[in-house]
């Protein structure tokens, strides 16, 4: 997939949740992300022919959780979405790690040549990374409004940037040469 797709699919829900909820409040825009996600994987399925697990898990949380708020028009369920969504990431990639899988690699290895101790590394510091955003979420949605609460979930998607852009020292000094690539010289 084209990176420019991918990154549309990707935010374009989050976008369509921040203008909907600054125009209608927090339940219509729940009512909007949960539109948007499907749209978004509907649109995997027709450019890619499948869908990713992390789209599937993702809509599937924001189809229940979203639901539960329409439903019983209570907010609690939306805004532990990132919680979940968070909590079970750094689960998977913790258990990966107990059970010698290294999901992170499977994701990324095409992208990106490591060696395993490397995508060990970076895999605990994924999972630590996805638990503080966990405890920030908690933090944030039990004790400030839901306007503060919604400039904060939009604001994770720099902050997450800026996570993977420190890691990229790490990367480059443990990147792998590719043996098709020639000595520098």
């Amino acid at each position: 997939m084209q990176p420019v797709l991918k990154l549309a699919l990707d935010l374009g829900p989050l976008i369509v949740f921040g203008l909907a909820y600054a125009g209608f409040g927090l339940l219509s825009a729940t009512g909007a992300l949960m539109a948007a996600v499907v749209v978004a994987g509907i649109i995997e399925i027709i450019v890619v022919k499948k869908i990713s697990p992390t789209l599937i898990f993702t809509g599937v949380l924001v189809l229940i959780l979203g639901g539960l708020t329409l439903g019983s028009s209570n907010e609690i369920f939306i805004k532990i979405k990132p919680t979940v969504l968070y909590v079970t990431f750094a689960a998977v990639l913790l258990g990966g790690l107990v059970y010698g899988r290294l999901f992170i690699k499977t994701l990324l290895g095409q992208t990106l040549r490591l060696s395993d101790p490397a995508w060990r590394i970076l895999t605990w510091r994924l999972a630590a990374f996805f638990l503080v955003l966990a405890v920030a979420n908690e933090i944030v949605w039990r004790n400030a409004s839901t306007s503060f609460w919604v400039a904060f979930k939009i604001g994770l998607v720099p902050i997450t940037m800026l996570f993977f852009l420190a890691q990229a020292p790490f990367i480059a000094r443990h990147q792998i040469e590719s043996e098709d690539t020639p000595p520098a010289g």
